[in-house]
C-alpha cells in the first residue's frame, strides 16, 4: 500500500517569523505515479498541477522511505517519530496510546494553536489539539460523520470538501487571532472505493487515461508478495463495488463475498439531490457497457474503458463552478 504524504511548512506574513505556521496535508493511498511532479506514467493526465507547483517551488523527495505504510500505523509513526514497535501501534487492530509524547503536544506547549481535521484511524481520541474533528474509522465519502470533543455530528457534502472547509476556516481564524498554528489536514481520498464529489464525476470523461505497462503482468520474476497482492485492475477490482457496473441502492450492503462494500454504504448516505446527480452520470455509462461485448485478455479492462463516454457540454460547464476549483487544470487531489 503506497502512501504519499505532503508536509508543507508555510511562513505566512501574518505574524513574527520566529514561529512559522505549519500546514500538514495527508492524502490516503495516493500513489507517487498519480502525482505529476514524480513524472510517472500518469503525468500526461496532469493529475496534480497545484501539488506540482508546490514541488517546483519547494522540495521534492525522490529517495524517501516509509517505516510503516499501513494506514493507522503510518499515522502513529508521524505523530510520535517512533517506529511501530516503540509507539505500540503496529496494525490497524491496535489502539493508539495518546498519552505518549507527540509533536503536536510539543508545539502546543510552545505557544502553537493546533488543529486536526479528517482521517484519524487510531481508535483513541486525539490529544495535543486545540480543535479536532475526525472521521470514525475509515470514514465515509458522502455526508460524513465526524467525531469531536463534544460527540458525533454529521456534515453534509463530500468528505474532501468537508475536510478542506474545516481546514481553511481554521487558517482564516488564526489569521485574525495572530497565533502561530499547526494544522493537520488529513484526507480520506483517494482511498478505495473511489467516489468523488458530484462536481467531479465527469472530470476525466474527455481524457484518455493511459494503460500501465504492468496491466497484465504475472509478476513471475518478482518476489512472492507481488504475486499474492490483491490490487490488480483485471483480477481484483469488483465490477459493482469498484466499477459500478450494476451498482445501485439495491446493491447488497453485506454478503458472503469478500469484497470492500463501502461504496454501497456511501450510496445509502446520499441525499436525494446527490443520488440524482450520481445516477444521471452513471446510468448512461452502465447502458453503454451492457451493450458492448468485450472479449479476450483485455476484456475486463475493455469493460472499464466502455464506461467512458463523450463529455456532455452542460457537464463541462459545471466543472468550472465546482467548489474549491481554481482553474481549468484543476484535478482531484490538488487542494
Amino acid at each position: 500500500m503506497n502512501r504519499i504524504l505532503l508536509s508543507l511548512l508555510l511562513t505566512l506574513p501574518l505574524f513574527a517569523a520566529k514561529k512559522p505556521n505549519i500546514v500538514f496535508i495527508f492524502s490516503d493511498d495516493h500513489a507517487s505515479h498519480a502525482i505529476g511532479a514524480y513524472e510517472g506514467w500518469l503525468k500526461s493526465v496532469n493529475p496534480t498541477p497545484n501539488t506540482d507547483r508546490l514541488a517546483a517551488q519547494g522540495m521534492l523527495f525522490k529517495n524517501s522511505f516509509c517505516n510503516n505504510s499501513i494506514c493507522g500505523p503510518s499515522r502513529a509513526v508521524i505523530l510520535t517519530g517512533k517506529h511501530s514497535h516503540q509507539n505500540g501501534f503496529m496494525n490497524n487492530g491496535n489502539k493508539f496510546d495518546g498519552d505518549q509524547q507527540t509533536f503536536p503536544k510539543i508545539l502546543q506547549k510552545n505557544g502553537y494553536r493546533t488543529a486536526l481535521f479528517g482521517k484519524w484511524h487510531l481508535k483513541s481520541s486525539p490529544q495535543g489539539f486545540n480543535q479536532w474533528k475526525v472521521l470514525p474509522g475509515q470514514g465515509q465519502y458522502y455526508n460524513p460523520d465526524v467525531l469531536t470533543a463534544n460527540g458525533k455530528e454529521r456534515l453534509e457534502g463530500h468528505c474532501t470538501d468537508v475536510v478542506t472547509d474545516l481546514s481553511v476556516n481554521f487558517i482564516k481564524q488564526q489569521a485574525k487571532d495572530g497565533e502561530p498554528f499547526l494544522l493537520m489536514c488529513q484526507h480520506k481520498a483517494p482511498h478505495r472505493n473511489w467516489m468523488p464529489a458530484m462536481c467531479h464525476l465527469y472530470l476525466y470523461d474527455d481524457i484518455t487515461i493511459p494503460e500501465p505497462a504492468t496491466l497484465f503482468d504475472k509478476w513471475e520474476d518478482n518476489a512472492s508478495p507481488a504475486r499474492w497482492q490483491e490490487l490488480e485492475i483485471d483480477g481484483h477490482m469488483h465490477l459493482n463495488y469498484d466499477l459500478f457496473y450494476n451498482f445501485s441502492v439495491k446493491t447488497p450492503l453485506a454478503g458472503k463475498e469478500n469484497s470492500d462494500r463501502s461504496a454501497a454504504r456511501n450510496l445509502h448516505r446520499m441525499i436525494p439531490t446527490q443520488l440524482s446527480i450520481w445516477n444521471s452520470h452513471w446510468d448512461p455509462k452502465k447502458r453503454s457497457s451492457h451493450q458492448s461485448e468485450p472479449s479476450g485478455q483485455g476484456s475486463r479492462a475493455l469493460e472499464v474503458s466502455t464506461l467512458r463516454q463523450e463529455l456532455p457540454p452542460v457537464r463541462q460547464r459545471s466543472r468550472r463552478v465546482c467548489r474549491h476549483h481554481h482553474g481549468k487544470s484543476r484535478r482531484p487531489g490538488t487542494r
